[in-house]
């Protein structure tokens, strides 16, 4: 016993050095184990997020021990703040390790500073935010515009609509889906803040002419931000492999280039959520950091939309960076992009099918040959049924409806290959059989005439109950005509409904009794 410890007491218990005296037992409510069973048996509902089967949502490297690795890192760090780099320095070591790696990979020089974020919406949100105080303290921009194309994420129409910014979305090419540089060029106007291209797209796969965009934006003084979020990380490893065609230049080695967002919990395989932002320089940076120092608690300063935020996630992300290394990546890649090839082949030969575009990077966007004969919403749920999950993309603009395939190293392999197309051309002969959705006319006919944002709440029911959407606010098993009642609707009036549907699923759960809290997921104790 040391000076430093106080004896054990009344009540009191010897606790480790430097905690202080441990007060003793307290009233504990469920048995560990029996809340880890439940969780366990709400795992059952979910897709699975191993195996290669869900090709949207997950990423699964294949190796052996990743996980285990990162859950331990992230269990070591779970409970350090990364709100205060001065409290907890090893913050600064993580993410300047993290955040460095991914500006050798990506074309960064000596100038090059970055941020971690929790994710690739979170990055692109972070973009725009800086853009437009960049164009604000640069240029007097007071109604700033993003340039983006028509294929560009969601993300950055969210990032509009948060920091209000003004949207001009600019249609690509109808064969390639690709952005057309003269078209971003002619959007730009004195109030543009950014212009974003993607490293690929992700509805289709397909890589934007970087260069040429950035080179226009670089002539007329505008920043520019190459959104590889998807596929960045896979891209820029892809690059050392050998034997495979190396991408187009997309990163920050490209002039003009100024900011680019890679997702590490993407092909980077680490855990959810870890992403980084990249700039051309830190007086770039700045501008979209905080600080306030006009009130009487400490002084904040934050790079990040969050405060408090774990570095759980950073520690995680760095340690399976670490263990993978440059060569594992660039192996990791060489069998995406051969699983990517094989795949693109195999279903652009099943009769019925067609892909679209030539993907460029991992993802595969498959569309029907004949939209009147093969719906590819039914083919969705048929696969689905048989343990695949692809996912469902309505048409929109020049893009008809498809499915969406992420490819992932854990499909790498000619069993796995093989085995998704066998069952994806079963499950495309069954649909057929089936035929399309049908969506009534009258329905749609009745929607074109609404107004959005008029709607009251006897109009949205009606509108999901016909959708076939229940009051209770469960989906049915089979998505396909619930999609086809959508794809139909003018998007403005889908966006109005989409919150109604998702909110019915969100709801308190009513209390429950205290002889109950501690029972298994079977209603008996753990």
């Amino acid at each position: 016993m040391t000076a430093s410890t106080p004896p054990a007491g009344p009540g009191r218990s010897a606790s480790p050095a430097g905690r202080g005296p441990h007060p003793g037992p307290v009233a504990r409510g469920a048995d560990p184990r029996g809340l880890l069973g439940r969780l366990d048996a709400l795992r059952e509902t979910d897709l699975p997020v191993r195996g290669g089967r869900t090709m949207a949502y997950v990423y699964d490297s294949g190796l052996d021990g990743v996980e285990e690795l990162a859950a331990a890192a992230q269990a070591r760090f779970a409970g350090v703040n990364g709100l205060d780099m001065t409290a907890f320095p090893s913050v600064v070591t993580l993410e300047n390790a993290v955040v460095g790696r991914a500006a050798r990979l990506l074309g960064g020089g000596p100038e090059t500073a970055g941020t971690f974020t929790s994710g690739g919406t979170e990055s692109c949100l972070l973009a725009v935010l800086t853009a437009r105080e960049h164009a604000r303290r640069t240029r007097g921009v007071t109604s700033p515009e993003l340039v983006l194309p028509t294929t560009v994420h969601a993300a950055f129409h969210k990032a509009a609509a948060l920091f209000g910014l003004r949207t001009v979305s600019v249609p690509v090419d109808p064969v390639t889906y690709r952005a057309r540089p003269e078209d971003l060029a002619a959007a730009v106007t004195p109030d543009t803040a950014l212009v974003v291209v993607s490293a690929p797209s992700y509805a289709h796969g397909v890589i934007d002419p970087v260069a040429e965009v950035a080179a226009e934006a670089e002539r007329r003084g505008v920043l520019c931000h190459v959104d590889a979020c998807i596929g960045g990380w896979y891209l820029g490893h892809l690059r050392h492999a050998d034997g495979v065609p190396h991408p187009p230049a997309f990163d920050l080695s490209v002039p003009g280039v100024t900011s680019l967002s890679v997702d590490l919990h993407k092909y980077g395989y680490t855990a959810k959520g870890a992403s980084v932002l990249l700039f051309r320089d830190a007086e770039l940076r700045r501008h979209g950091w905080f600080a306030h120092a006009s009130w009487p608690g400490y002084p904040v300063v934050n790079a990040t939309l969050q405060g408090t935020k774990s570095a759980g996630p950073l520690a995680a992300a760095w340690a399976v960076l670490e263990h993978i290394g440059t060569d594992g990546y660039t192996e990791l890649s060489r069998r995406v992009h051969e699983a990517t090839a094989s795949l693109a082949a195999g279903i652009g030969a099943i009769d019925g099918l067609r892909v679209l575009a030539r993907p460029e990077a991992s993802l595969i966007a498959v569309a029907a040959e004949d939209p009147a004969l093969l719906d590819v919403f039914v083919v969705a749920d048929e696969i689905r049924a048989d343990g695949w999950y692809l996912q469902p993309q309505p048409a929109f603009g020049g893009s008809p409806a498809n499915l969406h395939l992420t490819v992932t190293a854990a499909v790498a392999g000619e069993e796995t290959v093989h085995s998704l197309l066998s069952d994806l051309g079963r499950a495309v002969a069954r649909a057929r059989a089936l035929g399309p959705a049908a969506v009534d006319p009258a329905l749609v006919e009745a929607a074109a005439g609404l107004d959005p944002d008029a709607l009251g709440p006897e109009e949205v029911e009606l509108a999901l109950t016909l959708a076939g959407i229940g009051a209770d606010g469960a989906l049915p098993e089979r998505m396909a005509p619930v999609l086809a009642v959508l794809q139909a609707l003018p998007p403005r009036l889908t966006e109005r409904l989409l919150p109604e549907v998702i909110g019915r699923l969100y709801h308190p759960e009513p209390a429950v009794p205290p002889a109950r809290e501690a029972e298994g997921p079977s209603g008996e104790g753990g």
